[in-house]
């Protein structure tokens, strides 16, 4: 790898290529946006407006780039992406343009994780795109980058991209390194100065309840598991979206897989504008980046890294707003041919940071495209450069030295461990994460919750056991509302050593950390009379990795009975809130398998 690619470094192009045409520098104005208000003889009240803020009138003739971080104290993941804006804007500065910082909101999944405030977390998806696709849009903004951290926060900085259409770059906040045990933990296979995440506390919880391991070891792990900012350091959902990101074109090399405290991060920071600067030049937006091949691509490297499940949900919802067609059967289709090689958590052993120290996402890719017909390399990116171009001067991986991806010829498993399933407990889809380790089949005895609340407990107890089917219902996208994520049970389950033994099912989601045999995303949900809704305590079910189904077991006549008695019971009562910002999610939210969106077009 080269010196420059090192730190996430290309070429800038001043003509490039898209969809095989040939274009040239881009001779419109590059404020032509924000000309409307800073150039227009009839808008001298923004004019003072601006001077007011600060704005020369030397400032007021170059293009300005809103800067919107996902910014707040409280959680690791972006307490930190405020000083990164200012960076940004220094960059931004260096090269003529005018840097104009913002904020949004967000939630961190992992502080909300098992109560009500987890509801709000798939909805904040939506408030961060509403709201830098209102700022962008309403102030005249040239151009955005913007600073994810958290979850939630990839997702909603790409849908603002598709829906302003400017240039954009984004800035991914960074990795948090991993922690290390202040002692040994026998119950949990750890020894004094092992690696830990704040993923494991999860676990723990369930190891606690068993009695595996005591109290000071769970809050060694506690004041160990997170040493400083940075998202969550496995393949979880940050990571696995911020490097759908990079994938796709967004970010610049090597922004997934920096850790937020390596200098490297500082100096993306500082690069930024003079990229987003080419990219005005360019006229290169949104839209011209995140084609159908690029998501395809994205989804193929979620497959070969292990990623999250709520790659699906997110992906489907991001295509959504730029208008290109990615369903729930792209990933199996991607998936049927797409080998998982990364050997990384929570199914795994390693973290983000381990890949970014052999060469980050950038080799990984190189290895990929240089090696099979996966990836489209000719799909354009916001460097003006195809992914082809970019990678050129990466070194190929050294399997002698590293274990963490491992070769095509010897895979972690030979297709994708994302698994679109279907069936009589799933007609409208559901998303199965299956690495190997699992087995390919389930078949169990059903013990309903409606909601998480009770499963530690019934752990504890042994009403869950091996060969349970644990239900969790009413926690869909309308029924949550919000669909929350159930690490809390899945990690309870795999703390307490049923991992392999019992299986999961839900409407809900699951964390990126989440792992074992779990199945969330059902469609229909219980809120809307899915069958889910009709599973009693007791019920046979069965799960098929090679059909690629998920059956409960009764026959059509109860099927029915149960149907006619929740119409009487529950039909039109399940909505949980009626004011407030999750009655409006609930209100227009659309079922999992066509990504939560809440902007459907209805006519």
């Amino acid at each position: 790898m080269t010196a420059k690619m090192a730190h996430g470094e290309v070429e800038l192009r001043t003509a490039v290529r898209s969809n095989g045409n040939s274009a040239t520098t881009s001779s419109r104005p590059l404020n032509r946006i924000s000309s409307f208000i800073t150039q227009s003889v009839d808008k001298g009240a923004a004019q003072s407006m601006l001077h007011a803020c600060g704005l020369t009138v030397e400032d007021l003739t170059k293009p300005q780039v809103g800067i919107s971080s996902v910014w707040w104290e409280g959680n690791p993941c972006n307490t930190h992406l405020l000083e990164f804006g200012r960076k940004i804007k220094q960059g931004c500065e260096a090269v003529g343009l005018v840097g104009l910082q913002n904020n949004t909101v967000g939630v961190s999944d992992a502080i909300t994780m098992g109560g009500p405030g987890m509801q709000y977390s798939l909805p904040s998806r939506e408030l961060i795109a509403d709201s830098i696709e209102t700022i962008t849009m309403a102030q005249y903004h040239d151009a955005n980058v913007s600073i994810p951290g958290c979850d939630k926060n990839m997702p909603g900085c790409l849908i603002a991209c598709l829906r302003h259409n400017r240039p954009s770059i984004i800035v991914y906040g960074g990795t948090i390194q991993p922690g290390r045990h202040g002692m040994d933990v026998p119950g949990l296979g750890r020894r004094k100065g092992d690696p830990c995440n704040v993923a494991d506390n999860f676990e723990a919880t369930g190891a606690y309840a068993k009695g595996l391991i005591t109290a000071e070891q769970r809050v060694d792990l506690i004041r160990n598991a997170c040493p400083g900012p940075g998202a969550c350091g496995g393949m979880y959902t940050a990571n696995t979206l911020s490097t759908a990101i990079e994938v796709m074109g967004m970010g610049l090399p090597l922004t997934s897989s920096t850790p937020a405290v390596y200098p490297e991060k500082m100096q993306e920071c500082l690069r930024v504008g003079t990229y987003i600067k080419n990219l005005l030049e360019l006229d290169l937006k949104p839209r011209d980046i995140m084609t159908k091949e690029a998501f395809e691509n994205a989804i193929t490297m979620t497959h070969v890294l292990g990623g999250s499940t709520n790659a699906v949900l997110h992906l489907i919802a991001v295509a959504r707003a730029g208008d290109v067609d990615i369903t729930i059967d792209d990933f199996q289709r991607i998936g049927d041919k797409t080998p998982m090689l990364a050997d990384v958590k929570p199914s795994g052993k390693y973290y983000m940071e381990d890949i970014h120290n052999i060469g980050g996402v950038p080799r990984v890719l190189k290895y990929i495209l240089d090696n099979t017909d996966l990836l489209h390399g000719d799909v354009m990116t916001c460097t003006g450069k195809t992914l082809r171009e970019n990678l050129a001067g990466v070194e190929p991986l050294d399997f002698e030295s590293q274990d963490i991806i491992r070769p095509l010829s010897n895979p972690i498993k030979a297709t994708g461990h994302i698994t679109i399933m279907r069936g009589s407990l799933c007609p409208g889809g559901a998303v199965s994460k299956l690495t190997g380790k699992e087995g390919l089949t389930f078949d169990g005895t059903a013990v309903v919750f409606d909601g998480e609340e009770g499963i530690t407990e019934a752990i504890a107890e042994g009403r869950v056991k091996d060969g349970s089917v644990v239900v969790i219902r009413y926690v869909g996208p309308k029924g949550g509302p919000g669909m929350p994520e159930m690490l809390g049970p899945t990690g309870a389950i795999m703390g307490a050593g049923l991992g392999q033994t019992v299986a999961l099912i839900t409407d809900g989601r699951f964390s990126g950390a989440s792992h074992g045999f779990c199945t969330g995303h059902v469609v229909p949900e219980a809120a809307e009379g899915g069958p889910i809704a009709l599973v009693h305590d007791g019920d046979r079910i069965t799960i098929d990795a090679n059909t690629k189904e998920i059956n409960l077991h009764i026959s059509d006549v109860e099927l029915t009975k149960r149907k006619d008695v929740w119409v009487k019971e529950k039909m039109g009562k399940t909505l949980k809130v009626k004011r407030g910002w999750l009655y409006k999610f609930a209100r227009d939210v659309q079922n999992a398998s066509e990504g939560c969106i809440t902007d459907r077009d209805i006519l």
